[in-house]
């Protein structure tokens, strides 16, 4: 996500909707029919997993998953996660760290040469923080292209830039080249395609039996699918796919709440990543992002929380941690609107101990 909301307003929009809440207090059905009432009805919608110590408190599906096909959305429909798959791609690379196939130092020419002198100085760290200086490869793709570019493409574009925004390491530029980048290095060390590779070190071991990488027209159908609608002249249009969305290091995965609930519950355990990887995936980078926002290994850090948001036309998504109490709220939707990031924040706060 390239902007969010400043943290000052979505504390007000969580104090005015749920101050008043205390810890004693589970929130009745009703209090989350009513929050998330803008998802509900004959509409594209979104499903909902509140979960806490291993267990869901909420686990619900609004609207629809399938507005032509009439499916109904539940906690086992997988969505797009756009951006949400960066702390995937940075999972791998963290696994490859832990094989001692890869320093988080190593200079990114080191595994793809195609890259100009210009790049000499960026690292894997760089890449995966968000302070390499890479030219985006959004504002690179001609504005008559019609058909979807991949990994390769982008590797391709950014290999006839000479240049960079800033010096790697100076400055913190949200990304999403750079993770693209990550993910054929991955490819590169292990010697296995990015989909194969995630298949067999993360979703696998981790019982996530329905989350994949997927690429339009490629690779296995993506069961329990949401596709994507945008609100155009008052009518939801199914916008589903445009020319970015067949990178996959940046944004490809498709998941479930069901399916993520097993991803959160892994971060406090040894079982996938060891505790030192799990340090460096949490443990703000410099420069800083925002002043309210530090930036990770593919997760955002803002006080006691730390989440990822995920974009995609026709795709709102968020995971908002809270570790300290083992608290996670996951809200992903098949919409172009709204920010959900604010709406799971204050679901979150009904929950939180005070």
């Amino acid at each position: 996500m390239r902007r969010f909301l400043a943290l000052s307003a979505l504390i007000w929009l969580a104090s005015s909707v749920c101050g008043h809440a205390q810890s004693s207090m589970q929130p009745d059905r009703a209090k989350i029919d009513t929050l998330m009432r803008r998802y509900a009805g004959d509409i594209p919608g979104a499903s909902l997993l509140v979960v806490r110590d291993g267990k869901a408190i909420v686990r619900r599906g609004f609207g629809y998953a399938d507005l032509e096909k009439h499916t109904k959305a539940d906690p086992t429909t997988n969505y797009r996660l756009a951006s949400i798959s960066k702390q995937f791609t940075a999972a791998c690379i963290l696994l490859l760290h832990q094989d001692g196939k890869l320093r988080l130092e190593d200079p990114v020419r080191k595994w793809l040469p195609e890259l100009p002198a210009s790049d000499e100085n960026i690292t894997v760290r760089n890449l995966l923080t968000h302070t390499s200086g890479l030219i985006d490869y959004e504002d690179l793709i001609p504005p008559e292209r019609t058909t979807q570019i991949d990994d390769n493409d982008v590797l391709r574009m950014i290999a006839l830039q000479h240049r960079l925004y800033f010096q790697p390491g100076s400055a913190h530029r949200y990304s999403n080249g750079g993770f693209v980048l990550l993910g054929l290095i991955v490819q590169r060390i292990s010697g296995m395609d990015l989909a194969d590779y995630m298949k067999k070190r993360i979703f696998q071991p981790l019982g996530m039996q329905y989350t994949l990488m997927y690429e339009h027209d490629r690779g296995p159908n993506v069961i329990n699918r949401a596709y994507g609608y945008s609100e155009i002249d008052g009518k939801w249009t199914k916008t589903d796919q445009d020319v970015t969305s067949a990178t996959r290091g940046d944004g490809g995965i498709y998941s479930s709440v069901d399916d993520l609930a097993k991803w959160d519950a892994a971060l406090y355990t040894d079982g996938l990543l060891n505790a030192e990887s799990r340090r460096l995936a949490f443990t703000p980078a410099e420069p800083i992002a925002d002043p309210d926002v530090d930036y990770g290994f593919g997760w955002r850090l803002s006080g006691d929380t730390v989440w990822h948001s995920g974009e995609s036309i026709g795709f709102r998504n968020i995971i908002i941690r809270w570790p300290k109490q083992h608290l996670a709220v996951i809200l992903l939707s098949n919409r172009n609107e709204f920010q959900p990031y604010p709406l799971a924040l204050t679901i979150g706060q009904l929950f939180l101990d005070r």
